[in-house]
Formats: structure tokens, sequence, C-alpha cells
């Protein structure tokens, strides 16, 4: 069975793709430079892909960035720091990034004659990206299934595995499945160091802390 998969580089997307091998041997991971505010991320996806020994395609839709403003992840906005249910953390949103990313990927997984069409989202993202949230990805299957029926597997869907779980579940299932965190990255600022003080670097904390796991993460703070 082949499944693809988006691929941020970050602890949920990597720990999908550890969860996918064990149930698809056709696994193709696929990340985006949309021109987000730096591309860490991207060179832990192509580590953690070579090391699942799995097919990997880094797609550039750079050119968008201009169209996206508005958002500390891809204009000279300040990342805020504090908790993702602070008012703030909503600076970070990038409008209809996901519906861009999942569009581009399904037709690649047309192309391709995979079975499902997989992202990372999970309950945590449902503060404050809508294009995280259960309804968003159920209505888009269905338009997505709609606007290729007669040019996809029939069984191709899209699914979101984590949805109804947080990022501590997956920091769990991720030391089940001996997921190398220390190669992932998370950080919305993009220093040497997880900075430790953005929504996502207090996520990762949380997340490693309530598991009970080891945080192999290095912080600035």
């Amino acid at each position: 069975m082949k499944a693809v998969s988006i691929m941020s580089g970050g602890m949920d997307s990597v720990t999908l793709a550890y969860f996918l091998k064990q149930t698809y041997d056709d696994l193709i991971l696929v990340s985006f430079d949309y021109g987000q505010r730096h591309k860490k991320e991207l060179e832990y996806a192509v580590i953690q892909a070579d090391l699942l020994k799995a097919k990997h395609q880094i797609i550039d839709i750079s050119g968008i960035k201009p169209l996206l403003k508005g958002s500390a992840l891809t204009d000279s906005i300040d990342v805020p720091e504090g908790h993702y249910e602070e008012p703030t953390m909503s600076q970070t949103v990038v409008p209809n990034r996901n519906a861009i990313m999942l569009s581009i990927a399904w037709g690649l997984a047309c192309s391709e004659k995979a079975d499902i069409l997989a992202c990372g989202v999970h309950s945590g993202d449902n503060a404050i990206y809508p294009d995280c949230r259960p309804y968003f990805i159920q209505n888009l299957n269905e338009t997505l299934r709609i606007g290729t029926m007669e040019h996809r597997k029939e069984n191709l869907r899209l699914v979101a595995p984590f949805i109804q779980h947080d990022k501590t579940w997956i920091a769990a299932k991720g030391k089940e499945l001996g997921v190398p965190f220390e190669k992932t990255w998370t950080c919305y600022k993009g220093l040497d160091k997880h900075c430790g003080k953005c929504g996502a670097c207090v996520e990762r904390k949380e997340a490693f802390r309530d598991s009970g796991g080891n945080d192999p993460t290095i912080y600035e703070d």
C-alpha cells in the first residue's frame, strides 16, 4: 500500500511518518518551501526522510510568500512568545496554508495512485488554526475527492490520524516508535537552538514533560 504524507521536519509530522511506515510499504514524504521565516525544519525533513529510507520531495512554492502577508511566519513581524492559547499566537496563522499544501500534495497522491494522503495536525492546533480542525479536514477530503473523481485511486482519502490527540500523546507515541526527536525542529524563530519561548517551543516542552519522556531538545532558554 502507498501513502503520501506531508512532513515539515517538526515532531508531529515526523512522528506521523514513522507511524505510517508501520503500515505502508511505499511512503512518499512531501515538504514545502512556502517562503517561511526559516528553512531549519526542511533541513530536518531531509534527515528524517533519509533515516526512514523514504522517497522525499521538497516542493518550492515560495513565490506565494508576498501573497501571505500578516503572519509572523512569512512577514516582517516579530514571533510572539508564550502559550498557544494566548491571543498573540494568532499572528502565527498563515492564511489557507494547509489547504494550499494539501491540494498540491493531493495532486501528487493522485498521480502516484496512493491510498492515502496524510497530515500531522492534532487537537492542540485547534485553538488558533482553523485549517487544523476536524471539520476542515473532513470537508477538504470530500472536495478533493469530488474534484478528482475519475483521476485517482478509488479509495484515496485525506487522513489526519492524530487529529483527536494532543502533542503529549504524540511525544509518547514517538517514543514508542523510536522517533529520534533530537533530529526534529519545532521553533518558529530559526535560531541555532530552539528559543524555548515561542508558542511552538512552549508546547514542545510541555509535551515531553507531560508524557514523562526525556526532552532531547537544546533550548536557548
